[in-house]
């Protein structure tokens, strides 16, 4: 014991040393590379002095940051993330320029924005050169590891005896897109867990710890809906991303923190439950906050007086006060910046098709949700866990992101799948050093269609489309909709830059008699502010006897849904098809081609009092690439019926029971929901309130 004690001293001073050897060799290379950063004085000084002060500067530089840097971290925790990520670079510079002051010689010397580069490649190295050599050092492995949660740790009693439970939310992993990642050797992670480990010389124990098993979104395919009916339980009356209630008469939108924020009343009024995560758990990255304590980075809370309950900055400290993961984050997010900017480049070139713009402030969204908002996110993973947790759940929205704009199956998006493997495997090596057990559940909350956009395939979006139907004139120029990707919420939460879209859109005036479009993938929604109720088939026909017709016969428009007086509901397509909602099981017509499942999905978001005047969906063809056409900028869209969107995953543990029976289908994010709280029962709960389940309250 006592020589095994020795021996971990030992090697943790070698590395000491050794990152000091490699901290003094960077300086002096810096030394005589930067002409503003020297390390002798005017006269000129032999070279043994010079590499004495070199080796003191790099000393007092990393005293420096081991003493005052967690303590700095710790004073900005109030500065929002992405403000953070950049004053780590002049902060490191600053704790530079002081540590050359105390250089015995007094002759060095670093202008500020010298002092900024030599301070954020010093740390870089140091990073890499101790990486390297605790690689294989599971005891230095370990106790970085407990670091990362020793505050939090400490705070609180040991942990249990019993499960707890992580869920990983994939943002827009389709089911099918994860098992061909994990055929292609993207994701040995998973592919071990699936009991395939060996394909890639993993040296693991080939027996599956994991079942796959695809569910069914609901009619709108997206986070929104989804991540509400999984973490609260109900997600009734969600009928897109974005959508018009005429009696607050105000557009919602699911990823603006003032709408997350109702969405989320409105849950916990229907169901009686606070949610999923309401003991003892934790909410990282997401939309909603699940009833949990812990909260970071949850939109639903953004615009909330900041106080000690919303704001929760654990995973902040936890990463960035090691100041060299600090500067290799904001590395990462300037090199993904880079590598965006290359790959649109070369698209563009190259005239790929299908393609949308990637110019603007695009490239830092992406940087942002590939590294940033993974890292932290990750890390306040880890810090619950290690703090033992009873359950967890993260959104890690990177893949999701990438592939609105660069395609569901690009190269771009493969990339991101791998990194999002490299961090199950993090997550995983961590609840080996937690204080309780821990199962591991990944699942994603909606996939992905490919295709072009509406407006690129006809060349006029889907507002020009009902304005022609209508008789308005028609701009020349077709407008273009913004994606509405999560990411860029969690960017405008971070700088706590809380409103999302506002405008004329906002609050559409119930005076005008012109139609309101929006759009939500390849759904799309048209509604008429002024008239107070849910038009019928024949007002409308009334009104715009052009209208319906129009859309219907588009051959980009797949179906439409309306509300009728003669039949409660009717699904409209090309060629005068009208079919009465109750007739769809015995005759599809238009929701054949969108498979199982698409008549239950569409009657029951007939019932959704804010369901739209007219609801669209876009063509779809199983026979070209499952392709559906987006109403927004996105040439990987989800929003709608149609193709892998819809078929999302969920990936569990052995040691649970079946999400379902044999040759039963998981439909609906609310079924996901109940599965889920069933899971936490059966790990030593109740975990949650189980006096009813959430449809019998509703009822």
């Amino acid at each position: 014991m006592r020589g095994g004690r020795w021996r971990r001293v030992a090697s943790q001073v070698g590395r000491s040393v050794t990152v000091w050897a490699v901290s003094t060799v960077t300086m002096l290379v810096l030394a005589g590379i930067l002409p503003d950063f020297q390390l002798q004085s005017a006269d000129g000084d032999s070279a043994t002095s010079i590499a004495i002060t070199a080796a003191t500067g790099a000393g007092a530089f990393g005293l420096l940051s081991a003493i005052f840097w967690p303590l700095l971290v710790r004073l900005l925790l109030l500065v929002p993330a992405l403000v953070l990520g950049l004053l780590v670079f002049f902060l490191n510079g600053s704790l530079l320029i002081v540590a050359l002051r105390l250089v015995p010689s007094g002759d060095s010397e670093a202008a500020p924005e010298t002092a900024v580069i030599v301070a954020a490649v010093m740390s870089a190295v140091a990073s890499a050169t101790g990486a390297a050599l605790a690689v294989r050092d599971d005891d230095a492995y370990r106790r970085r590891l407990y670091r990362l949660a020793d505050r939090r740790r400490r705070a609180l009693p040991p942990g249990p005896s019993s499960p707890g439970t992580v869920f990983v939310q994939l943002d827009g992993v389709g089911h099918d897109v994860l098992l061909d990642a994990v055929g292609k050797g993207l994701m040995p992670t998973v592919a071990r867990w699936l009991g395939e480990g060996d394909e890639y010389g993993t040296g693991h124990d080939p027996r599956p710890t994991h079942r796959l098993t695809p569910w069914r979104t609901d009619w709108s395919s997206q986070t929104g809906a989804s991540q509400l009916g999984i973490l609260h339980g109900s997600n009734h009356d969600i009928p897109a991303f974005r959508w018009y209630e005429k009696a607050g008469r105000e557009v919602m939108v699911c990823n603006r923190p003032t709408s997350a924020a109702e969405l989320q009343r409105r849950a916990i009024d229907r169901t009686g439950d606070g949610g999923l995560l309401t003991a003892d758990g934790a909410s990282r990255g997401n939309l909603f906050s699940g009833g949990a304590d812990e909260q970071a980075l949850v939109l639903s809370i953004a615009t909330k007086r900041r106080s000690r309950e919303n704001r929760s900055r654990a995973g902040y400290f936890a990463y960035f006060s090691d100041p060299a993961n600090a500067v290799r984050t904001a590395l990462s997010f300037v090199a993904e910046v880079g590598r965006e900017i290359g790959q649109s480049t070369r698209a563009r070139v190259r005239k790929v098709r299908p393609r949308v713009s990637r110019g603007g402030l695009y490239p830092f969204v992406r940087a942002f949700a590939t590294v940033v908002e993974r890292d932290v996110v990750v890390a306040a993973v880890m810090g619950d866990m290690l703090a033992g947790r009873t359950s967890v759940y993260a959104d890690l929205v990177a893949y999701d992101e990438v592939a609105h704009h660069s395609g569901p199956c690009s190269r771009d998006a493969e990339k991101v799948l791998e990194r999002l493997d490299r961090a199950l495997a993090l997550i995983e090596n961590v609840a080996e050093h937690a204080p309780r057990p821990y199962r591991i559940v990944v699942l994603s909350d909606h996939g992905q269609s490919p295709g072009e956009t509406f407006r690129a395939r006809y060349g006029l979006g889907l507002g020009d489309l009902v304005r022609a139907g209508c008789g308005l004139p028609v701009p020349r120029r077709a407008r273009r909709t913004h994606s509405g990707a999560e990411a860029r919420a969690a960017v405008r939460a971070a700088l706590r830059r809380p409103v999302e879209e506002g405008g004329e859109e906002h609050r559409p005036s119930r005076r005008s008699s012109e139609p309101l479009v929006l759009a939500s993938g390849n759904l799309g929604l048209v509604s008429f502010p002024d008239v107070p109720h849910r038009m019928t088939k024949e007002e409308i026909d009334a009104r715009h006897p052009a209208l319906l017709a129009t859309l219907a016969n588009h051959p980009g428009v797949g179906f439409l849904l309306v509300r009728s007086e003669a039949h409660g509901g009717l699904v409209l397509g090309a060629y005068g098809a009208e079919i009465p909602l109750d007739q769809l099981d015995g005759d599809p017509g238009p929701l054949e081609v969108f498979g199982p499942g698409a008549a239950d999905a569409v009657r029951r978001t007939h019932s959704f009092p804010n369901a739209a005047d007219i609801m669209v969906n876009s063509a779809y063809d199983p026979a070209d690439g499952g392709e559906v056409l987006a109403f927004e900028e996105q040439i990987g869209s989800h929003g709608g019926l149609g193709g892998a969107q819809g078929k999302p995953f969920l990936l569990s543990p052995l040691a649970f029971s079946a999400p379902v029976d044999d040759g039963q289908a998981l439909a609906g994010a609310e079924q996901v929901h109940r599965v889920l709280r069933r899971w936490l029962r059966e790990s030593n709960g109740p975990q949650v309130p189980l006096e009813a389940e959430p449809e019998e309250r509703a009822a």
